[in-house]
């Protein structure tokens, strides 16, 4: 399958809201939209870690497909997030969200049996995803919470199939990055889930980021984008000092539950995470709002 579809730029990993006695809020996700639809953002990730798709049950991912496909503006890529560890279900997932007009599908390494998830396996689950998806499918590498990760040398092999569009590379590590563009195939596209590391990324070759603290802070992720394209590194790199505090503090330390409190200081709708991620306490909020305080003054969300 070849596929037009380009990753540049920044991308939010929409996070899923509920209410308090912790069902879907789908009111609150398509405000939320209408919010980002705002902004030069490339397109939203529908259910993805940021989106709690592990706290879903399995019908919930479909509503929310929907709802965020309903109200994201023309122009928008989307991208479902439908990888789990079984490999029929997967396809299952990445099929339906190919219904529903999804452009591409993220597709996580499987975990759950850990010792057993050799470079071997990982090849062969997304080949076979890959083989059956009607739709692209983009890696999803997350080491600090799957435990695995797609180095390099299983990244190129894989850029050579002709349905697999790239991978999001959220180790947290600039040379990784680096490796994986260096070793892949030309056009296999490589966008990094590490805000605190992204204009490293993109000077190593990253087309563009999918990132937690856009959900938070999209402004501030795109001017660093747009200094990168535009070929200013001392701005960009400036721009870095600014964010990697806030997505080491709100993202990396808090996870969703910091991303949600955060955005609702920001005029989002964030409310709370699920079970078994707790709210955040007064202290962990209070570490949170500081470093909201020392950003560049940003306007509010309305």
């Amino acid at each position: 399958m070849t596929t037009n579809l380009s990753l540049q730029g920044v991308f939010a990993p929409l996070t899923t809201p509920f209410a308090a006695d912790g069902e879907l809020a789908l009111d609150r996700l398509a405000a939320n939209i209408a919010k980002y639809n705002r902004l030069p953002l490339s397109g939203y990730i529908v259910t993805g870690s940021t989106g709690e798709a592990v706290m879903l049950s399995e019908q919930e991912p479909e509503r929310v497909w929907s709802i965020a496909r309903q109200s994201a503006a023309p122009g928008k890529i989307l991208i479902a997030g439908t990888g789990v560890d079984s490999t029929a279900e997967t396809i299952a997932r990445t099929k339906r969200a190919a219904q529903l007009g999804y452009a591409a599908a993220l597709v996580k390494t499987p975990y759950y049996f850990k010792p057993m998830m050799t470079p071997a396996a990982q090849e062969a689950h997304f080949l076979r995803v890959a083989d059956a998806a009607p739709i692209p499918i983009l890696i999803y590498s997350m080491p600090p919470f799957t435990g695995i990760t797609v180095e390099a040398d299983l990244a190129a092999r894989l850029s050579e199939h002709p349905n697999i569009l790239g991978i999001k590379d959220s180790a947290g590590d600039a040379q990784r990055t680096a490796a994986i563009v260096r070793q892949s195939r030309a056009d296999f596209q490589t966008v990094v889930g590490s805000a605190h590391i992204f204009a490293d990324s993109l000077a190593a070759g990253a087309l563009g980021g999918i990132l937690a603290l856009a959900c938070v802070l999209p402004e501030l992720c795109l001017e660093l984008y747009e200094a990168h394209h535009h070929g200013d590194p001392a701005r960009a790199q400036a721009l870095q000092e600014i964010i990697a505090p806030l997505a080491r503090t709100i993202v990396s330390k808090h996870g969703p539950a910091g991303v949600k409190y955060a955005m609702d200081q920001r005029g989002y709708y964030g409310g709370p995470a699920r079970l078994p991620l707790l709210p955040l306490t007064p202290q962990a909020a209070a570490e949170v709002d500081s470093v909201l305080a020392k950003a560049a003054p940003l306007p509010v969300a309305r």
